[in-house]
């Protein structure tokens, strides 16, 4: 199947520190962000319909730095999955910049989770198969 979910993201102002670079926790709101896309766009589970009764929390996450990114920058934000388990996923990602050169990429783990009624609590639900086919069309090997 060999698929990976992308988007772009222009570098601005909000994005940067004192020193013109993106202030390191930015890159994992733009990480974030493209969860959240693929989720809506790819997986048609949108976070504004999923949150009402499930959430899908980060629980492991491993990023490696490379290459600094500056104002103006467009970045090719990929996400990919490695490993689809009962209720989690194991993803792949990767920020490249428009000289092709890695920015940032890492490992992130996200489990379904179903809000409880009190709303106060969690619990793992595992995925149903519709998500599962969904989430499979993005595993790479």
């Amino acid at each position: 199947m060999n698929n990976y979910f992308t988007k772009t993201e222009k570098i601005r102002f909000k994005h940067i520190d004192y020193a013109g670079i993106v202030f390191y926790p930015r890159f994992l709101e733009m990480l974030n962000d493209l969860v959240e896309d693929w989720f809506e766009e790819a997986l048609e589970r949108p976070f504004s319909k999923m949150h009402e009764t499930n959430g899908i929390p980060t629980v492991d996450l491993k990023v490696q730095f490379k290459n600094a990114a500056r104002i103006g920058e467009i970045l090719t934000k990929s996400l990919w999955v490695k490993e689809l388990k009962n209720s989690s996923i194991i993803c792949g990602f990767q920020f490249i910049n428009q000289q092709e050169k890695t920015v940032l990429e890492g490992e992130v783990t996200l489990v379904n989770v179903a809000i409880l009624e009190d709303r106060q609590s969690i619990k793992t639900e595992a995925f149903n198969e519709e998500m599962k086919n969904k989430i499979l069309n993005y595993i790479q090997s």
